[in-house]
């Protein structure tokens, strides 16, 4: 059972989210806030898989509340899903910085919906290819960091394919397809990565890499293997 906080100042606007997620045998809202200082306060009650979180809001806005989340050690297995009307925006980054898993814009249709808060909730390809591309775009404008970070020498040769292959959108299956590997076998390098990068989830992993200098923006994944 996936179990769901809905935080959103807009009381309609979350109880369209639960109408939907309330159909679904595999999924239950467990509670339901106004603000983020709200919010707050039930996850660490309720103890969610996601947290659907509205990035705009009164008290306490979503990217403070995803950063307040990502920072208690109680909330490491919540993972924040950002909801915003305007789409791929400046808050993008700033969101994924503080510790978001990924983004949905409050026009998706039902059952994109649905699948985004099931890939949400095993941790699995995240970060949609448009936010991707995003990500890419940014890091094609800024020039990389001098400095690259010496916590990648500790990554297998390995996992460090995998980690490239995540930066570029791929899910552990495609993954396991690029690397002629299992997708069990994809699935524990990238978590090995992320457990020795101290990644929250994929989205930081993604950034890390690009920051680092790890992956050089191109058009399309390279071919490992």
């Amino acid at each position: 059972m996936i179990r769901v906080l809905l935080v959103d100042d807009q009381a309609l606007i979350r109880s369209g989210f639960r109408a939907f997620l309330d159909l679904e045998d595999d999924i239950e809202v467990v509670a339901e806030a106004a603000n983020g200082q709200e919010g707050l306060a039930l996850a660490r009650e309720h103890l969610p898989d996601i947290a659907l979180i509205d990035i705009q809001m009164p008290v306490l806005d979503g990217i403070e509340t995803t950063r307040r989340i990502a920072a208690d050690p109680a909330l490491t297995g919540v993972h924040v899903v950002i909801l915003t009307n305007y789409g791929l925006d400046e808050y993008v980054f700033d969101a994924l910085s503080a510790g978001a898993a990924g983004f949905l814009v409050k026009d998706i249709v039902p059952e994109d919906f649905l699948h985004a808060v099931r890939v949400a909730a095993r941790g699995d390809a995240l970060l949609a290819p448009s936010i991707t591309r995003k990500l890419i775009n940014r890091y094609v404008t800024q020039p990389l960091p001098t400095d690259t970070s010496t916590a990648l020498e500790i990554l297998t040769g390995r996992e460090r394919e995998a980690v490239v292959l995540v930066a570029y959108g791929l899910s552990n299956d495609e993954i396991a397809d690029r690397m002629v590997i299992s997708p069990l076998t994809a699935k524990t390098h990238v978590n090995r990565a992320m457990t020795k990068l101290h990644a929250r989830d994929r989205a930081q992993l993604v950034i890390l890499a690009y920051e680092s200098g790890l992956v050089i923006p191109r058009s399309s994944p390279p071919h490992v293997g």
